[in-house]
């Protein structure tokens, strides 16, 4: 299989840097191109396309970042800002739009009344992503 249209949903976390190393090292081997998404959660009293500055800017900033990182490991991708209802499902369209062959996730560790827990978007892409779906998880902390 080859991934030449790898899609990464970033929100700048330290998990979030490494899985986007990651998706630039799939992206370099395969010649491929990588996009990355910020997705604005928009809550439903507001219209969808309502411009909330302070989120907004934040937004850009992150995906500065991301840019900072892909021009570390000298790569050209491509960023856009998205605002949704729910972040899984803006993913799994912005997969289906760009028609990407991967998307690659970052997994911070939690844990839930004591358990491994993965959040609801993780779950929503693992079900209905239209393509492979690698999710790279931080180590647990303290372990080793």
């Amino acid at each position: 299989m080859e991934f030449r249209r790898v899609l990464v949903p970033f929100r700048g976390t330290k998990v979030d840097e490494d899985a986007l190393r990651l998706a630039l090292s799939i992206g370099k081997k395969y010649k491929g191109k990588i996009f990355i998404i910020y997705v604005i959660l928009v809550k439903r009293s507001l219209p969808l396309d309502a411009d909330i500055e302070p989120v907004r800017k934040k937004g850009e900033e992150i995906l500065e970042r991301a840019e900072d990182i892909a021009e570390e490991e000298d790569f050209e991708v491509e960023t856009e800002l998205l605002q949704a209802r729910e972040v899984g499902p803006a993913i799994v369209e912005e997969a289906i739009d760009r028609k990407a062959d991967l998307i690659v996730m970052g997994l911070e560790y939690k844990e839930r009344f004591g358990k491994f827990d993965i959040s609801e978007t993780i779950a929503y892409v693992l079900k209905n992503a239209p393509c492979s779906v690698f999710l790279y998880r931080e180590p647990i902390r303290g372990a080793g």
